[in-house]
């Protein structure tokens, strides 16, 4: 039986792992860090770590863009954390603070928050604006994927 081998970026250190598809589920550890590859939490984004993430990484990545200010994304943010820990490993969920990284978000036109994109392969595959709960964003990503 043959698997295929996924590039995982780590959320701790960034370095692009190559993963088994069959050993995802078994709580791989970065070969670089020893850290868990997947922590069940959403990973904070910067500049650097956003383009590794997405554009690395060969699962699935699901972006929530926030503000700090923002009171429906400080809402929806233990929604968000709930999401991940139901859909990860199959897809990284991250967040990324539109105040901090206001070049980011003017690149994807983000124009209201919380806006959510889920990229697969590097580009954009979808993405929705709003609030929604933990089964919503779960019910959300497996129509699109």
């Amino acid at each position: 039986m043959t698997t295929t081998a996924l590039h995982i970026v780590c959320p701790h250190c960034h370095t692009t792992n190559r993963v088994q598809s069959a050993d995802l589920q078994r709580a791989p550890d970065c070969g670089s860090c020893h850290q868990p590859l997947f922590a069940g939490a959403p990973l904070a984004l910067d500049g650097a770590s956003f383009d590794k993430h997405v554009g690395r990484s060969q699962i699935p990545v699901l972006v929530d863009f926030w503000a700090p200010w923002c009171g429906p994304c400080l809402q929806m943010a233990p929604a968000f954390a709930q999401a991940a820990r139901q859909l990860e490993p199959r897809l990284r969920l991250a967040k990324l603070d539109t105040e901090a990284h206001p070049q980011i978000a003017g690149h994807y036109g983000i124009r209201s928050i919380p806006t959510m994109i889920l990229f697969k392969d590097g580009r954009e595959a979808a993405r929705v604006s709003g609030a929604m709960s933990s089964g919503d964003i779960a019910r959300w990503v497996q129509s699109v994927l």
